[in-house]
């Protein structure tokens, strides 16, 4: 009898760890789904984990984030054009130049591509094109797949957003423009990298805004901010995420990315930001190849650095497009 009961505890071990197993991955396959599918339903974007209450980080922890589909928020300016392009995804664009850029007589300087992060969409940067059509530059502005006028409704966090980025450069490449430069804030930043390692962009120089250095540091990253530990969910989430979208997440490292760039860089980061610590742009900024800088914002946080650093911001960027 008494070896009966311990084989009956073991099986019940046994069950029960199944069974967490399990839910556990059912629980991040959800997750990872909701992170990178955008819904359809009118519902509110979920808050920042900061703002949430323990109750509701538990059920956002369990049914994941609600993430309404980007939608633009401003028009396009008169000025520009509406485009579309064709990549992996049909892409939407807007472009300030002339029809044939290269038989028209305005003395532009060159011309600037801008990405969008996680959740955005292209309206939301058209404060920094009009900054970069201010000093003499042309501009387009990109919706990725799933934000805006574009097609589909996922994301991949930078991982096939890569080839909507050399799509858009090899536009403004027909152009015949004496300089092309890519910017990107985020995950728009992650897939200029990925697309400078996939597809040796010719460009003029980058400008990037704090990328991520790997896709399990960043979403471990949402875990510390809610004070939750990593382990298990972080690298399922990962791991399921990849699987959802068709690639190895835990291969997506623009640390890694940073190897192939040998281009000039101008690397930008906040002082106060959650989701890429100072460590994991330090991570990236070590690894790229060519010319670069360093500028940090002390007191922004992962958000748009024309809010507290407008002035800063515009002569960074000044500084870095003159000297090239």
């Amino acid at each position: 009898m008494p070896g009966l009961k311990k084989r009956k505890v073991k099986r019940f071990i046994w069950i029960t760890l199944t069974a967490g197993f399990i839910g556990l991955n059912a629980i991040a396959f959800l997750h990872a789904y909701a992170f990178t599918h955008f819904s359809k339903n009118d519902a509110p974007k979920t808050q920042r984990p900061e703002q949430l209450s323990l109750g509701k980080k538990v059920k956002t922890l369990v049914k994941g984030v609600n993430n309404p589909r980007p939608r633009a928020k401003l028009p396009a300016p008169e000025s520009y054009r509406t485009l579309k392009l064709q990549s992996n995804y049909t892409i939407e664009c807007w472009y300030s130049g002339q029809p044939d850029t290269a038989q028209d007589d305005r003395k532009v300087k060159g011309a600037v591509a801008l990405f969008h992060g996680y959740g955005g969409e292209k309206s939301g940067m058209l404060d920094k094109a009009a900054i970069f059509d201010s000093l003499g530059y042309d501009v387009l502005l990109v919706d990725f797949m799933g934000s805006g006028g574009s097609e589909g409704n996922t994301t991949s966090i930078g991982f096939h957003e890569a080839e909507q980025v050399k799509t858009a450069f090899d536009f403004l490449e027909q152009k015949d423009y004496p300089n092309i430069y890519l910017h990107g804030t985020s995950m728009g930043a992650a897939a200029i990298m990925k697309a400078m390692q996939d597809y040796p962009l010719k460009v003029s120089g980058l400008i990037l805004e704090c990328p991520f250095n790997t896709m399990y540091e960043t979403v471990g990253a949402r875990f510390d901010q809610m004070q939750l530990p990593r382990f298990p969910m972080a690298g399922l989430l990962v791991f399921w995420g990849g699987v959802q979208n068709n690639f190895w997440a835990f291969g997506h490292k623009p640390e890694t990315y940073a190897t192939s760039i040998k281009a000039p860089v101008l690397l930008m980061s906040g002082g106060r930001d959650k989701n890429v610590s100072l460590a994991a742009t330090q991570s990236v900024y070590r690894n790229l190849q060519g010319e670069k800088q360093l500028i940090i914002y002390p007191l922004a946080g992962h958000e748009n650095y024309l809010n507290q650093y407008r002035a800063a911001w515009i002569n960074d960027v000044v500084i870095f497009l003159e000297k090239l």
